[in-house]
C-alpha cells in the first residue's frame, strides 16, 4: 500500500534575506524547524537545511534497508550506527553524498556487512531518489 507523507512550510522574503519554517509534518513527529539561505550554504546557527534533512532521511533509509538485507541473509544486527553527509554546493546543487555505517552483527565477516551494505545503498527508496549525486561514497564496517 502506497503511503503519503507531507511537509507544510512557509517562506517569507527573497531567497538571501529571507527565511522559512517547516511548520508541520504528517507524523507531528516534529515541526517548527527554521530554514534559511545562510543555513543552507554558510553556518546552520541553530537551523536547518533541506539537505540536511536529507541526510536524515538517507541514514535512515539505509539502515532500514541493510537491517533488512542482513536479517534476511540471517544476520540479524543487533545495532547500526549510521552516518550520512550531503555536500551542496550553490549554484550545483548536491554533489557529493557519503554514507558511514558501523555495524554490530553477531556471526558474520566484514566481506558479507560490506556486501550487504551496499546492496542497502544501492537500492534503499531514498538513495533510488538521489541517484543523481555525481559522487556517492560507502565505508561499511564491523563494530
Amino acid at each position: 500500500m502506497a503511503t503519503d507523507r507531507k511537509a507544510d512550510v512557509i517562506w517569507q522574503g527573497d531567497l538571501m534575506s529571507g527565511s522559512g519554517t517547516i511548520a508541520s509534518v504528517t507524523s507531528g513527529a516534529f515541526g517548527a524547524l527554521d530554514v534559511s539561505w545562510a543555513s543552507r550554504s554558510e553556518e546552520p546557527n541553530g537551523k536547518t537545511s533541506p539537505e540536511e534533512l536529507i541526510a536524515a532521511a538517507w541514514a535512515s533509509c539505509f539502515s532500514m534497508a541493510l537491517s533488512h538485507g542482513l536479517a534476511q541473509a540471517g544476520h540479524a544486527p543487533e545495532r547500526l550506527e549510521t552516518s550520512a553527509t550531503v555536500t551542496f554546493q550553490p549554484g550545483e546543487g548536491i554533489t557529493k553524498g557519503a554514507l558511514s555505517v558501523k555495524a554490530t552483527v553477531p556471526g558474520i565477516e566484514a566481506a558479507a556487512v560490506n556486501e550487504a551494505a551496499e546492496t542497502a545503498k544501492q537500492n534503499c527508496p531514498v538513495s533510488k531518489a538521489l541517484a543523481g549525486i555525481p559522487e556517492v561514497s560507502l565505508d561499511a564496517s564491523l563494530a
